[in-house]
């Protein structure tokens, strides 16, 4: 089983002048050099992280200037492609990122939350978190480190603010008092997203939607060590297929994905990526998987 990485990337060779500087005036992206960077060169970058000998300007796929090849490069190139995209919509946060907002709280998030991550264990504080930074539930399942004047405490993302602005989180009556004074109401706070402290020991899990069959299916990834971006399934004819990702915070097979059992690729907001083999169809159940992102 392959696992490819940021903490198994492959290491550029940014070494001479004259490749820097020719870097610096060819597409970036073009990695096949023919002037554009398109599916082409999507395919030669995946090839690469896939473990197969590409030959062209491997350079020019390090989008995001780490020196490293990685899946997060393969996501920039990607969205970069889209004709509608723009500098800021293809850039992925590092991680440790800290946001800034205010917090509120209220009454909910643990039955029925928008992130539909039903049951939600007590043993968590939870907190809905804004529209904008909720992205049609790409932080659905996140764990953050929210900071206010009395201390910090962490939160699981389980539902939405659709009222907030970029930065908001709506914590839990019992969560808001312990990082500030409840009578105030609303207060400015920090977050960041930090590790699952439940994936330190345990491997990814799958859901699949009531009402999934071999013919249609949606599937819910379960603690995950950091955020979601993409699902992938391996096809009969060897290819992965990503998944639309619905906002009820499922992957979504309209056509379904047979009777199993699955091969996953799973990247996460990082560019992380792992593969999970031999994963059974089981509707009724959660489905616990083999593998866990790297920290």
């Amino acid at each position: 089983m392959k696992r490819i990485g940021a903490a198994a990337a492959m290491l550029l060779l940014l070494c001479t002048g004259q490749m820097a500087a020719a870097a610096a005036d060819a597409v970036r992206g073009d990695i096949n050099a023919d002037s554009v960077a398109d599916r082409a060169d999507v395919l030669l970058l995946r090839d690469l992280l896939l473990g197969k000998e590409v030959k062209g300007e491997l350079t020019l796929g390090d989008l995001n200037n780490d020196q490293n090849l990685d899946a997060r490069d393969l996501t920039l190139l990607k969205r970069r492609m889209h004709p509608d995209a723009a500098e800021h919509d293809w850039i992925l946060e590092p991680k440790g990122t800290v946001h800034s907002g205010e917090a509120t709280f209220y009454g909910g998030g643990y039955e029925g939350g928008c992130a539909m991550l039903d049951p939600v264990s007590k043993d968590y504080w939870i907190t809905a978190m804004n529209l904008p930074d909720y992205n049609c539930a790409e932080l659905a399942g996140a764990y953050l480190e929210v900071t206010g004047e009395l201390g910090t405490i962490n939160v699981l993302v389980t539902d939405l603010l659709p009222e907030g602005k970029k930065g908001d989180l709506d914590l839990y009556t019992d969560a808001f008092p312990l990082i500030a004074p409840a009578e105030k109401g609303r207060v400015p706070v920090t977050w960041k997203i930090v590790p699952l402290d439940t994936a330190a020991d345990a491997p990814l899990s799958y859901k699949y939607k009531v009402g999934s069959t071999e013919f249609w299916c949606a599937v819910q990834v379960r603690n995950h060590r950091y955020p979601i971006e993409t699902l992938e399934y391996l096809s009969s004819d060897g290819e992965f297929v990503k998944l639309p990702r619905r906002n009820f915070n499922y992957f979504e097979a309209q056509s379904g994905l047979g009777k199993g059992p699955f091969t996953f690729r799973i990247t996460d907001i990082y560019g992380q990526v792992v593969i999970d083999e031999d994963i059974p169809f089981t509707p009724d159940e959660m489905q616990e998987g083999h593998v866990q992102f790297p920290e």
